[in-house]
Order: C-alpha cells, then structure tokens, then sequence
C-alpha cells in the first residue's frame, strides 16, 4: 500500500555527480595486538595523509573487510563527517580478491586510485599518477614509487617502448637510494639488506615525450582507468589475500603498460609507521629503547635467527595466527 506520492517525484531534486577519481581503500585489521598492534594508527595516517595531500577533487571507497569494532568505530565517524563519500562494511573477510572485485565495480569515478590500507600519500601524488596515465599511450597501471617487480610481469611494456622510436630506455641503478630504502625497509628488510641489494638490482626507465617512468607497477597502491579494470575483472576468491601477482599479470597480458613514478610519491609503511612517518603526520615518536634493553633485544634477534630456533617459532606463530584469524573470521 502507498499512501500519497513521493516527493521526490515531484521535486526532481539533481543527483550529484561523481567525482573523475574514486580513491578505494581496502581495510583488514580484524584486532589490535600482536601484528595488528598499531594498524588502527596507520590507517589513520594513511587517511590523513590523503585528504591532507591531495588537490585533485575524489570521492573516497572504504571497502572494510570485517575489520573489529574500534577501527569500524573509526571508519563510521569519518564517514558521517563527510569525509569519506562511500563506506563498505563487510559482514566477513572476503579477502582481497573480494573487496577488489566489488569496489572497483561500484567504483563510479572514471580513475581508480587503488591503495591498500598502509600507504602514506605524499602531496602532488595523484596529480603526478594523471600526468603519466595522460602522457604515455594504453596505460594499464601506475605506482607510486621506484619499485623493481619481475620484469616477466613488464613484458608488455618494454615490448612497446623498445619498438617505439619515441621513447628512450636507460638501465641500471636508476632510483635513489632515499627511495629504495624507505620501500624495502617496509617489507622487513634490515639495514644490511638494503644496503647489498641496492646496487645490484637494475631499474628501466623510459623516457616519453618529456616525461619520465619506470618500467613495472605495483598492486598494493596505483592508479589505473576504471576500463582497464573493468577487463581484468573478477579475480578468483579462493584465499584472503590471493594471488598476488595475477592483477599485475592480467594487465600485462591485455597489453597495457605498467609503470612507477620517477620519485617517490606515495609510501607503503607496513604494520608499524617509521618515525619519519610519524614525524610528517605529527605523532609522537617512541623513545628509544635504552641501550641494556637494546642489548637484550639485539641478542634475543641473534638467538632467534638460528635454524633450529626459527623454524619451531615460526610454526607455532603461524599456527596461532591460523586458528585465531579462523575464529574471527567465522
């Protein structure tokens, strides 16, 4: 039964357009101790670093993957402030592939600007991300920040720039080291690590009609056409993070060019922000241990990193992570 007419039939009130760019943001953070200790404090500073550090008019997609209830708190109060325009709560973990495969449908700007839920925006990012998607011909994805991926997952793109005539190639160790560290610090590498493997890797970079890019792309954060995506749409929802490379590797195979920015534009923190992360976003950064518990832990490291001491850690650890995440994801 229907009593009367809907006013807005009457009125015809305008509907309100979306913005060009939809920034998605995939969110996991299901409690807030051991490795999720202080994952509710980097996906605020990730936030805050975009809406403080992008001039571009978006609209933002929180896709939240059952995340507790402190960071769901979070998300509806940013929410009713206006501040984020679409707010997914998923009743379960449907994974990465799952949250992919409905933002990026929903998604209505003409860009998507894809990150996950660790990555801090420096400003002009996304300005920068436009310049190469608009600049360099069938661009599938770019990151934003000097990474070296598999150059199998490229293949596309060194195909065409060194068929084209236009483009000048130049390899070797191109990216800075500021840049290298701060990406691969973030993926658990040491110091000494970082130190090694700089130099022996090799970086592509192409120049393009005055503009300069890396060659490789990254599926933690980029920027790629909502067309693009639409193709390489859906991806598999077998496991929670799933395959990792089969994005990178589906827009390779349709052609598409896959690219990284010449500097660093955007910064994947992991678990715990660095404290020249916190310093940026105006935290307080942790004193420093004192140097007899910097001892103890330096000696707590070494006992640790022997074989027969790291595998059975490591299998119990896995093992209480494994029925843990299974009971919260029930």
């Amino acid at each position: 039964m229907r009593i009367g007419q809907n006013p807005v039939k009457i009125a015809r009130p305008p509907v309100p357009q979306p913005q060009e760019v939809t920034v998605v943001v995939v969110s996991f953070i299901p409690y807030l101790s051991g490795y999720f200790e202080r994952s509710l404090e980097v996906l605020q500073i990730s936030l805050e670093s975009l809406w403080a550090n992008t001039r571009t008019p978006f609209d933002l997609l929180v896709f939240d993957n059952a995340s507790c209830p402190e960071v769901r708190a979070y998300l509806l109060k940013e929410h009713e402030a206006g501040r984020i325009q679409y707010l997914v709560l998923s009743e379960k973990n449907v994974g990465i592939p799952g949250a992919r495969n409905f933002a990026f449908a929903a998604a209505p700007g003409k860009y998507i600007a894809y990150a996950d839920y660790d990555i801090y925006f420096y400003p002009g990012w996304l300005e920068a991300h436009l310049e190469v998607l608009r600049t360099f011909p069938k661009v599938g994805m770019v990151t934003g920040t000097p990474i070296r991926p598999p150059v199998e997952i490229s293949s596309s793109t060194l195909a065409w720039a060194e068929a084209n005539p236009e483009v000048k190639i130049s390899r070797g160790v191109l990216q800075s080291w500021d840049d290298y560290r701060a990406h691969v610090l973030s993926l658990g590498f040491s110091e000494e690590k970082a130190q090694r493997t700089y130099p022996q890797g090799e970086d592509i970079l192409l120049e393009y009609r005055g503009l300069e890019a890396f060659a490789g792309a990254a599926h933690f954060q980029f920027v790629a056409p909502k067309a693009v995506l639409e193709e390489v749409l859906p991806f598999p929802m077998s496991i929670a993070m799933g395959d990792a490379r089969i994005l990178d590797q589906r827009i390779n195979e349709k052609g598409y060019l896959r690219l990284c920015l010449r500097r660093r534009y955007v910064e994947h923190m992991g678990n715990v922000p660095s404290p020249e992360i916190l310093a940026r976003a105006r935290r307080q950064v942790p004193p420093p241990p004192s140097p007899t518990r910097s001892r103890l832990r330096q000696a707590i490291y070494t006992l640790a990193d022997f074989p027969l001491v790291r595998r059975p850690l490591m299998f119990l650890y896995n093992r209480i992570f494994q029925l843990y995440y299974k009971r919260v994801s029930e």
